[in-house]
């Protein structure tokens, strides 16, 4: 493009038109050869997983979170050959609404109970993923310094994708190859909103919930369906000018669990003070966890609780497939277009198009 400074009206005014810029793009990039990730069998997983390989572990736990039907075949194969070796670790769920210091509690717990137990430590961070772009930030492990850095520890940040609000759907297949891969202690971090505490509480022994003081109403936290799910309960930033309204925040929560029936487990629910920035109170909140898994375990309670979540975990197992079997369906995605538009017109009743729906899709299954 000709500079207009050159133009004869301005005398004794001349601008160089430069040299040519070079492309943007790597001239050579096309011809670098591309490496091909090795294709790897179950057993090959199953083998890495066993000898504590994070690197194999972490491929078997994206293949386990792929839907592709060829990932699933083998992730499913090197689970039910880890199966027998899982079973041992203490599993604990963390949750507490955004900003508690989730993420910081966990990295300052995480080196706690490893420097107090030895072992290895495995943290199972759900990030929310986006309803527009079902896209995922996945970093929690800035959050986790210290933690991130450990030998010890392997942090596995993974999203949400809209399932069981907000925990992942294959968190428990992971806690299964985790614990094949030696990990004795695992950590569940969720969202913090709606369903997601349900869905963890079905896959812990013990259920950790992290609020705050001098919020603003005080009741917003006592809600009875978390308070209920609840083994302990632990208010952060209790220091300098906030520590007396943890300590009365603490109380107040002590007198609502006194208001709800007694637990399944026979354990009176804690409430403690703790800092997870300044690290002051962990000791005591680990000396409850362990204490409480010593309670249930000697009156069979925490046998109880596994085999139940077992069956849970089935039962949902059942109602997915059964999901996606409907919604997949050849016959049905056409007519499920044809029904909406009928339901918005006015023309049909929602519950009568979900009947016609339904009959529709078992009379398929009937005719195969």
């Amino acid at each position: 493009m000709e500079h207009p400074e050159n133009s004869t009206s301005y005398k004794g005014l001349t601008v160089n038109a430069g040299i040519e810029q070079p492309s943007s793009v790597n001239p050579y990039l096309k011809n670098r050869p591309r490496r091909k990730r090795p294709e790897r069998t179950a057993s090959d997983y199953v083998e890495g997983i066993l000898k504590g390989d994070i690197t194999l572990l972490s491929q078997a736990v994206t293949l386990v979170e792929s839907t592709k039907p060829a990932h699933q075949t083998i992730a499913q194969e090197v689970i039910e050959r880890c199966l027998p070796y899982s079973g041992s670790s203490i599993r604990v769920g963390i949750s507490g609404v955004p900003g508690a210091g989730k993420s910081t509690s966990i990295d300052a717990f995480g080196l706690h109970v490893l420097q107090r137990t030895g072992g290895k430590l495995a943290v199972l961070a759900i990030d929310p993923s986006s309803e527009r772009s079902k896209g995922s930030i996945l970093g929690d492990k800035t959050r986790m310094e210290k933690l991130a850095v450990h030998p010890d520890a392997f942090i596995r940040p993974s999203p949400a994708a809209g399932s069981l609000g907000g925990v992942a759907r294959k968190t428990r297949e992971t806690i299964i190859l985790c614990e094949a891969a030696g990990f004795d202690k695992i950590f569940v971090e969720t969202v913090g909103v709606g369903q997601s505490e349900t869905a963890v509480h079905s896959m812990v022994d013990f259920f950790l919930l992290i609020q705050l003081a001098g919020t603003g109403d005080e009741l917003q936290g006592i809600k009875r369906g978390i308070m209920e799910m609840a083994d302990g309960i632990i208010i952060n930033k209790a220091d300098g000018d906030n520590l007396e309204r943890a300590k009365l925040a603490a109380a107040q929560f002590r007198n609502a669990l006194h208001l709800f029936p007694a637990p399944e487990s026979g354990w009176t629910p804690q409430v403690l003070t703790y800092s997870g920035f300044y690290g002051l109170g962990i000791k005591e909140i680990w000396d409850m966890v362990y204490e409480y898994i010593g309670f249930v375990k000697q009156n069979g309670y925490f046998q109880y609780r596994r085999n139940e979540q077992s069956k849970y975990w089935m039962y949902e197992t059942i109602n997915e497939h059964l999901r996606h079997s409907f919604y997949q369906n050849p016959v049905i995605e056409p007519l499920l277009a044809e029904k909406e538009a009928q339901v918005l017109q006015g023309n049909l009743t929602s519950f009568a198009a979900a009947k016609v729906l339904l009959d529709k899709y078992f009379d398929t299954i009937d005719k195969k």
